[in-house]
């Protein structure tokens, strides 16, 4: 066949060409888009569409000894990841800042001993250049391993195991006040709280928000823990209306035990807002499509995502970063 049969694949020089930079340039963009200003990313990320240049990540892997790829690891139990939509929009926003940077994300589920055990064993061999752990409890061994191994990884939540590691959060303690302030101010007085299990982050430090708001009138016989998922709020809502059936609101400490939470009450034919004013936590999607829609704090889903992906990269480029906490927003709707 003729030359013109196979028609030459762009490269980085024929990129930097059009964008009016230095193949250096484009090169960083590529690799991270470290030390590059907005303008040359934007002049670059327009090149490569217009040249049709795809990188050859396994020439750059052998070049460079990386994987070009960071892991998305969920230590839950696998059901979990179709069940709270939380780590869907975590995923999806990890893999949107990846997929400006040419890079892969790897999902990753160690919800048993056995599958951590597997896992840690894949991440050390170098398969992946970090990690981005988007679960963690505090009698996890994994994270410590990673850290022990020299492992990039950045935690989604403060890392109760190990506060050390560079994490992104959220204000756990104030957002609890702030929707527990909320719910007073609207005249309710009898409060409980569905809380996540103590060994995670949201567990642990929405209860302190919560109890710290309700100083002296915060009563533990109001408070029933749960594992976020649906059917625990449901128990722990039965629970609560059995041992207290004057309760006027609740807090679940995720938009998931609210729904829960909301199915116990319509059985026990309390009508939401007007006999139980019911809150949540996240506004992952399902709080907005509810029946009626939930009242909830808005956790930034994609600033969380994107802002865990430069931090591990930074961390892999050798550039250690301050953990992060990002605000969150009160969303008033019809539940409360």
């Amino acid at each position: 066949m003729a030359a013109a049969d196979h028609p030459r694949k762009p490269t980085i020089r024929d990129v930097a060409a059009v964008a009016g930079v230095s193949h250096g340039t484009v090169s960083r963009v590529i690799n991270g888009g470290h030390w590059v200003s907005p303008e040359a990313r934007a002049a670059v990320d327009a090149a490569i569409l217009e040249t049709g240049y795809t990188a050859n990540h396994a020439a750059r892997s052998l070049a460079t000894g990386r994987a070009n790829s960071l892991a998305f690891l969920l230590t839950e139990p696998q059901h979990l990841l179709f069940a709270d939509s939380t780590y869907a929009l975590l995923l999806r926003g990890a893999t949107e800042a990846l997929a400006a940077r040419s890079m892969t994300l790897v999902l990753l589920i160690a919800g048993t001993p056995e599958e951590q055990a597997t896992v840690e064993q894949y991440v050390r061999a170098g398969h992946v250049d970090g990690v981005l752990l988007v679960s963690s409890h505090e009698s996890d061994s994994l994270l410590a391993s990673l850290v022990a191994a020299g492992v990039p990884t950045v935690c989604a939540g403060i890392p109760l195991a190990a506060e050390a590691v560079p994490h992104v959060s959220v204000d756990e303690v104030a957002s609890a006040r702030e929707m527990t302030r909320y719910l007073r101010g609207r005249g309710h007085r009898r409060i409980a709280l569905i809380t996540g299990p103590n060994d995670t982050p949201g567990g642990r430090f929405r209860l302190v928000g919560f109890q710290e708001e309700m100083g002296d009138a915060f009563d533990p016989d109001l408070v029933e823990q749960g594992s976020y998922e649906q059917s625990s709020g449901d128990a722990a809502m039965t629970r609560l209306l059995e041992r207290a059936p004057d309760i006027d609101a609740v807090f679940a400490a995720s938009d998931v035990m609210a729904v829960g939470a909301i199915a116990a009450l319509r059985r026990a034919g309390k009508r939401v807002p007007e006999d139980i004013a019911v809150a949540g936590f996240d506004d992952s999607g399902l709080a907005e499509i509810h029946d009626p829609p939930l009242t909830t704090v808005r956790q930034p889903w994609t600033d969380i995502s994107h802002t865990m992906v430069d931090m591990v990269l930074d961390v892999i480029a050798g550039r250690p970063r301050e953990s992060v906490v990002l605000p969150t927003s009160l969303v008033v709707r019809e539940t409360a």
